[in-house]
């Protein structure tokens, strides 16, 4: 569930400053108003189609200039060809463009985009390797098209329609497998010099620590992610605790199936064992959202991602170890911790919009 967080934040909200026109991608072309009426400024009137791609499912998406979704459509992702999947996107924009005028569409999926955003230097779920993915979909499709990061689209419809409205230095964390990030600052996606920005889920924050996929030990998103809530129950589990028994109950015994999502249905359920291993794993994140404050000094990190659905059971902890671990705690401002408000739809919100409003964008 993606729920507005109750209650204030115990951190200081600085307001949005102006739009800059800047040569970096994923920039705003005007100035920034509240509401409706400074949203509409942003870039081109009308709809765009917004599509999230994901290693089992593409989701795709009319939105307007609202971040209102008018209609919506799925395909199963085709495997790893380049091709296929840009047979799948052509089909999608085909049946929800039917009858409409769409201005652009815009791609979101985990990976790495050059910084001119035509190419998908490397995508972990898909064949893409140096892709030139822009370039055959403008040719396909006869539209603009702008290509951005799954986890860089969804920071930026959090700051435009979400709970990062607002807040001029805004960083986004996705919880799930493991951690994505993005940072929209003064008004646009920052990416880095090498537009690869952002991959906070692999800051070392145990040193011989957990072996990571990337290849060190470590990384954050092994003690933070739903991969290790996952990981730390089944060994819970397997020594036979007797904290363990509901959870070996509800997986019929079989340790080696209990998964994150299974313990957090148990947790929000009242399961004490599954409370203490999301507290832990909040633990861990608020540790590693003090590292990023301590580099970034944002004003307001936006955590969103399945691991979320456990709401005050894995945030409160979180803040808890945030403002316990803050770099010049007590004499600085900190940064508010909220929960992300768009939910699953975040990617394909935003890759549409960022498909408006990019100065990127040719008509």
């Amino acid at each position: 569930m993606y729920a507005p967080p109750s209650g204030d934040q115990a951190g200081h909200l600085r307001r949005s400053a102006p739009w800059k026109r800047r040569s970096a991608p994923y920039r705003a072309t005007s100035g920034q108003g509240k509401g409706s009426r400074g949203r509409a400024r942003l870039g081109r009137r009308g709809l765009a189609i917004g599509i999230d791609i994901g290693g089992t499912k593409v989701a795709a998406g009319v939105v307007d200039e609202e971040g209102r979704i008018l209609s919506e459509a799925r395909r199963s992702t085709p495997g790893t060809d380049p091709r296929a999947v840009e047979r799948v996107i052509v089909e999608l924009v085909e049946e929800l463009g039917s009858g409409r005028r769409i201005r652009s569409v815009g791609i979101g999926a985990a990976g790495w985009m050059d910084l001119d955003g035509g190419t998908v230097l490397f995508s972990p779920h898909l064949a893409w390797r140096n892709e030139p993915l822009r370039a055959n979909l403008q040719q396909l499709l006869r539209r603009p098209v702008l290509l951005a990061n799954d986890a860089d689209a969804a920071a930026w419809a959090e700051w435009r329609f979400g709970a990062g409205q607002g807040e001029s230095r805004l960083v986004c964390i996705t919880l799930g497998t493991g951690i994505g990030g993005a940072m929209v600052m003064d008004g646009r996606v920052e990416r880095g010099r090498f537009g690869v920005a952002g991959e906070f889920g692999h800051q070392v924050i145990m040193p011989g620590g957990h072996r990571c996929e990337c290849g060190n030990r470590g990384c954050w998103e092994q003690y933070a992610s739903g991969n290790a809530l996952g990981r730390e129950a089944r060994i819970l589990a397997s020594s036979n605790s007797p904290m363990a028994q509901d959870l070996l109950a509800a997986v019929g015994g079989r340790a080696e199936t209990i998964t994150g999502a299974i313990v957090t249905e148990l947790a929000l359920a009242g399961d004490t064992a599954s409370r203490e291993l999301i507290e832990e794993v909040g633990e861990w994140l608020g540790l590693g959202l003090a590292n990023l404050a301590a580099a970034l000094d944002p004003g307001l990190f936006v955590i969103g991602g399945g691991l979320c659905s456990a709401g005050d059971l894995l945030v409160e902890p979180a803040r808890k170890a945030f403002a316990r671990n803050l770099t010049g705690r007590g004499f600085r401002p900190a940064a508010g911790i909220q929960l992300a408000h768009l939910g699953p739809n975040a990617g394909l919100i935003g890759a549409a919009d960022l498909s408006r409003v990019s100065s990127r964008v040719r008509s």
